[in-house]
């Protein structure tokens, strides 16, 4: 496996970000069309197509968005935990979330530092992980 960095940490799964969302999307492209085509006689199941239609849609969004949430408060309980390890301190409470999981990627040395210089400056988590020098894998992300 490649050294992970800041070119190559996100993670597109092509069976659920692209297949699973594409075949979605015809699915209510499809219903639509059999809703506007449909006659009386089948107007209520072309309805409930359309409507299961959009119930995946909205599936689709929320486990991924419910995934990352709880992906993103164990991130933020390890770096305090792990900041706490390095200095002995806790991490500023001024950090927010996003900041957090931008600084999980620098390594041991880099984080005390790093974490300052984030609350100082207020640097964005694509500012942290740009300013990053030795790169923290983190290779069991969702």
């Amino acid at each position: 496996m490649k050294t992970q960095n800041f070119k190559n940490h996100s993670k597109w799964v092509f069976g659920y970000h692209i297949v699973t969302f594409l075949a979605i999307v015809v699915l209510i492209v499809g219903s639509i069309r059999g809703f506007l085509k449909s006659s009386n006689d089948n107007l209520y199941s072309a309805s409930l197509l359309v409507l299961i239609s959009f119930i995946l849609l909205f599936m689709f969004y929320f486990v991924r968005s419910f995934s990352l949430k709880a992906q993103d408060r164990a991130i933020r309980a390890e770096e305090k935990l792990r900041f706490f390890i390095l200095t002995g301190k806790p991490l500023s409470t001024k950090l927010t979330t996003r900041q957090i999981i931008g600084l999980r990627f620098a390594s041991d040395e880099e984080l005390p530092a790093l974490a300052k210089r984030a609350e100082q400056e207020n640097l964005s988590e694509k500012e942290i992980k740009k300013e990053i020098i030795n790169w923290k894998a983190d290779l069991y992300r969702v």
